[in-house]
């Protein structure tokens, strides 16, 4: 252990950067993140990256305690793994390092590892032991690792700033409320009204053929088992007879068959893996796997069939082809009626501004018209789908009578007129700014960090 764990202050700037570096941040980068082979062009080891997964792993085991084993499968802790690797070697490189005094006073900093509000070495020592099974020295290290990760943090975005502006635009959209008219073309209105005959439903497959181009799919065997001995067994089964199925039957393990599944599904039987879609992308036909280690099982697959992207004859997919030419038609009379009423708005706005009505200028049009209730950027408007458009939009019209431009959302088109505002209090913003600046510049940071993994990850490829 590091000499002799000392009670020390609490280093607040040290965990502070962590929390905010090694659980939002890595969450954030391990759940977009495609994971890659370990042993790729950024010549990691299997030891290395043995250790950085150990790593993220009890970093992900002190957020969240006793619920790790339901979350666990949520974090994608290899991809994490990776990333801490390049991180570290960028911290390396940058010649930034961690004493022993910076990783006392983390480990004792720790909730985890205290009795009334002090350090407590048995506690340390049993935790370790039977909760973390991690040996002192290597917890140490993955702590001194800790800080040299969170120094590179505060490196990279120490000049970030935010401006008066910023804070005062991103409070507004955090609290302002505002209720809006609006004029809707939906889509979903004009569905019934389209004819699909056969000739249209041809043609249109004919010029948008590639639309309905199945992507590369696969059908794969595997044997699944809790038992890392048990999986070994079979693997020396199975290296000596060749066999798939006689090493699975001879072990007295069952044969599973996923059926065709594409590399954008959840692998049946399996779930959505992107270890295994990446493994098996590499393998050939017939070829089984080494043992994959996922969740609480052991895997080995074979890779029974490929089907490589086709797109398949009209006949087979003619109900989809129906479906979406139906729907394209319906979005394009739903755009061109929407146009045709902003063209009325405008023509009726430069006569008299004062004179618009969206009720009655909709029934012209032959569209919808209504209001909504109060709501704030962010939040979502019964009906209607997703505020952040509208909100945005409004923040554009200066004057009563003013209506924006056509707003284009998932459910339609709209053209908004603000019905009411609930001011900003002046006197809550200025209490809560100094709260609210510091989040939003936290946020800007971790954004920033983002892109420059991202970058990392270009370089390393």
């Amino acid at each position: 252990m590091l000499k002799k764990l000392r009670n020390k202050k609490t280093a607040k700037w040290i965990w502070i950067v962590l929390a905010i570096l090694i659980v939002p941040a890595f969450l954030l980068w391990g759940l977009g993140s495609a994971i890659r082979s370990r042993g790729e062009a950024t010549g990691i080891s299997a030891l290395e990256y043995k250790d950085a997964l150990d790593a993220v792993k009890n970093t992900a085991i002190m957020q969240f305690g006793d619920n790790f084993s339901e979350i666990q499968k949520y974090l994608n802790l290899e991809s994490q793994a990776q990333e801490r690797l390049l991180l570290l070697r960028e911290a390396k490189k940058r010649k930034i390092n961690a004493t022993d005094k910076e990783v006392i006073e983390l480990i004792q900093s720790y909730p985890l590892f205290q009795r009334k509000g002090q350090f407590d070495n048995g506690i340390y020592s049993q935790i370790l032991q039977y909760y973390f099974r991690t040996q002192p020295r290597v917890f140490e290290e993955q702590s001194r690792q800790n800080i040299m990760l969170s120094k590179l943090y505060r490196q990279v975005t120490g000049n970030i700033k935010i401006s008066e502006e910023e804070i005062k635009k991103e409070y507004q959209k955090a609290n302002e409320e505002i209720s809006i008219y609006y004029i809707a073309s939906l889509p979903s209105d004009f569905l019934k009204d389209i004819p699909a005959s056969e000739e249209e439903l041809k043609d249109y497959f004919a010029k948008n053929s590639l639309e309905f181009k199945q992507p590369l799919s696969f059908n794969i065997e595997y044997i699944s088992v809790d038992s890392e001995d048990k999986i070994k067994d079979t693997l020396r089964r199975l290296n000596k007879s060749k066999d798939f199925s006689k090493a699975a039957k001879d072990a007295g393990i069952e044969v599973k068959e996923t059926g065709l599944f594409t590399q954008t599904d959840s692998i049946p039987g399996i779930g959505w893996s992107p270890q295994i879609l990446s493994l098996i992308s590499q393998l050939k036909l017939d070829q089984f796997s080494a043992p994959i280690h996922l969740d609480k099982n052991y895997y080995i697959l074979r890779l029974k069939e490929r089907k490589e992207p086709y797109i398949p004859d009209f006949a087979a997919i003619k109900d989809k082809i129906k479906e979406i030419f139906i729907k394209n038609k319906s979005n394009e009379i739903a755009k061109n009626k929407i146009e045709d009423c902003l063209k009325v708005l405008k023509e009726t706005y430069s006569t008299d501004p004062k004179s618009i009505n969206l009720e009655r200028i909709a029934k012209t049009c032959g569209l919808k018209s209504d209001s909504t209730n109060f709501f704030k950027y962010g939040s979502y408007i019964e009906g209607i789908g997703a505020s952040d458009s509208f909100w945005t939009a409004t923040q554009e019209l200066k004057g009563d009578n003013e209506f924006s431009n056509i707003i284009d959302v998932p459910s339609g088109f709209y053209i908004i007129k603000l019905k009411s505002k609930v001011p900003l209090d002046q006197k809550k913003f200025e209490s809560e700014r100094s709260e609210f600046s510091q989040k939003l510049l936290s946020q800007k940071q971790q954004a920033y960090f983002v892109k420059f993994i991202e970058e990392l990850k270009s370089k390393a490829q």
